[in-house]
């Protein structure tokens, strides 16, 4: 896979998932656009980039903040001149409590930075790429929101949102040659944890470990790759044949 010539923001690029998915591009040629609540460590992560792609732009970005996602949009098209690829992979999770006993103020954060994250960030880019006649849009779903997980009904809710909301705009966006697709992971590697290849033992799935981070970068640079040109409007889920229990 080779990026050369092509802009892909992403999403939650601080740490985990988004942080190898934005080291892979930049490894591959990408100029990248990172966002992230947490300037800070988005510093650290061009710091690590730069060393061999000195084609990084960070913004500190609320992707609930609609009015901040279309000022960074138009701020990284102006200096870039174009964005080609999108990683939706920014959103909340770590939340455990019973369907009663979360709140209302709970479930519309869930749904601000996880969903309404999304389209907002989607929205934005849809006319640039549609101008090009060239996209690739990969949202990041769960394996939550193909099943729902117990104790965590927001966060299956929107991920089961995301999936269905990525089979929706993909059937619209493809006359424009914009593929989109969803990446499900199952149990991921603790995200505190810098090396993008970590895994620890798990009881979750059946080959008995957590996925790495650079193993879901992987299959959300293929989808986002001119090696992919016939798929999207899928929900590709990386789980290690997670045991559904």
């Amino acid at each position: 896979m080779e990026f050369s010539g092509k802009v892909a923001l992403i999403t939650g690029a601080s740490v985990g998932i988004g942080r190898a998915t934005a080291m892979l591009f930049a490894q591959k040629g990408a100029k990248t656009i990172l966002l992230d609540v947490n300037f800070e460590k988005l510093e650290e992560v061009k710091k690590e980039i730069s060393e061999y792609n000195n084609n990084v732009l960070i913004y500190k970005c609320d992707v609930a903040d609609e009015k901040s996602v279309n000022e960074v949009v138009t701020d990284a098209i102006t200096k870039y001149g174009k964005i080609d690829i999108l990683v939706n992979n920014a959103a909340l999770w770590r939340n455990f409590e019973p369907f009663e006993e979360t709140t209302t103020e709970k479930w519309h954060t869930f749904f601000n930075i996880n969903v309404f994250g999304t389209v907002f960030l989607s929205r934005a880019v849809t006319p640039y790429m549609k101008s090009n006649n060239y996209g690739r849009i990969i949202n990041i779903g769960s394996v939550a929101g193909v099943y729902g997980n117990r104790n965590m009904a927001m966060y299956s809710a929107t991920k089961g949102a995301i999936i269905s909301l990525t089979k929706a705009i993909a059937k619209e966006l493809a006359p424009y040659n914009i593929l989109v697709n969803c990446v499900s992971p199952g149990t991921v590697s603790n995200s505190s944890n810098p090396d993008i290849t970590f895994t620890e033992p798990s009881e979750l799935s059946y080959l008995g470990r957590t996925g790495s981070d650079i193993e879901n970068a992987n299959i959300i640079c293929f989808l986002a790759s001119d090696k992919n040109g016939y798929i999207t409007g899928e929900n590709v889920i990386i789980d290690g044949c997670r045991k559904k229990i």
